[in-house]
């Protein structure tokens, strides 16, 4: 539309979850890196290391920075936790973290400035796209993996081409299994993760049965290294250092469905930071009604 744009990155390499959270073998990126040098050709400006809420806030951006309308696009990469006994321990991996070190820090090569640890029995927590990926990421690196689920297969997030992909990887799936506790050595490293059994009872919130625990069902799983995969919500920074930006009770931006618009004038909003973890097609759309919504508030 003839608009000088400007992205502001966090990192230090650009394209987001596609480029530290997707895996190599699910999304190349060289194809990423050809979409980003399409934006850099059409005149697009991407400034990295850039903390939104940090580094510049986006009062910032429209006052002292002078631009006339700020898109919030910054997805949801705050992880979540099951917030029990030792999940502080060496050797426990939000999901976030192992795969941006495997996709973008490469962290399993030797030598590596931030090596990652490479376990030879990884447990992986969570049913959703993002356990497999992280999943056959261990799997790769040489890890026997089980996926612990506390629903049944039935009930799994995932795709079904991701579960069948990570089956044929020889991924060990337990359903109706949910971990309690994680134990370590002295030197404060994982060795094992205690599980008990569950059943479904009554349909919860989100439609699906509600898994319930079986007394005295408990078991210990040996394990070197445990990756939770529990989801992911946005992370506050931004919402919480700009005035007047209305927020969800989970930390998504408040916006209209149909272009964006914030509570905030001037300042849209799309993607996982408005719906909490979604799709790569989803934001994308979001993207292009905001951007038709920006060009009419800007030339109204």
């Amino acid at each position: 539309m003839g608009y000088a744009v400007t992205i502001f990155e966090a990192l230090h390499v650009t394209g987001g979850v596609l480029s530290y959270g997707i895996p190599e073998f699910r999304l190349p990126k060289s194809i990423v890196q050809k979409e980003i040098e399409a934006l850099k050709g059409t005149g697009v400006e991407i400034i990295s290391n850039t903390v939104i809420g940090k580094t510049l806030s986006v009062d910032d951006l429209l006052n002292s920075g002078g631009y006339k309308a700020v898109f919030i696009g910054s997805g949801a990469g705050l992880p979540k936790f099951m917030n029990i006994p030792g999940e502080n321990l060496n050797g426990v991996y939000s999901a976030n973290e192992f795969l941006t070190r495997i996709n973008l820090m490469k962290a399993y090569l030797d030598g590596s400035t931030t090596p990652i640890h490479h376990g030879k029995k990884v447990a992986v927590v969570g049913g959703g796209n993002v356990a497999m990926d992280a999943a056959r990421c261990a799997r790769r690196l040489g890890a026997e993996v089980t996926i612990i689920y506390r629903r049944t297969e039935k009930e799994l997030p995932a795709r079904a081409e991701e579960v069948e992909h990570a089956k044929e990887e020889g991924i060990v799936f337990l359903f109706l299994t949910n971990p309690v506790s994680i134990a370590g050595n002295e030197k404060r490293w994982v060795t094992s993760i205690t599980c008990e059994k569950m059943k479904l009872g009554e349909p919860d919130a989100s439609g699906r049965a509600r898994p319930e625990p079986i007394v005295g069902s408990e078991t210990v799983i040996e394990s070197d290294c445990v990756i939770m995969a529990l989801g992911t919500s946005p992370n506050p920074l931004i919402s919480s250092t700009t005035a007047g930006l209305d927020i969800q009770k989970w930390g998504g931006i408040i916006t209209d469905e149909q272009d964006g618009k914030t509570s905030r004038e001037g300042v849209y909003a799309g993607g996982d930071a408005v719906t909490g973890a979604a799709t790569v097609i989803l934001a994308m759309g979001a993207g292009k009604r905001a951007a038709e919504a920006i060009d009419a508030y800007i030339t109204e």
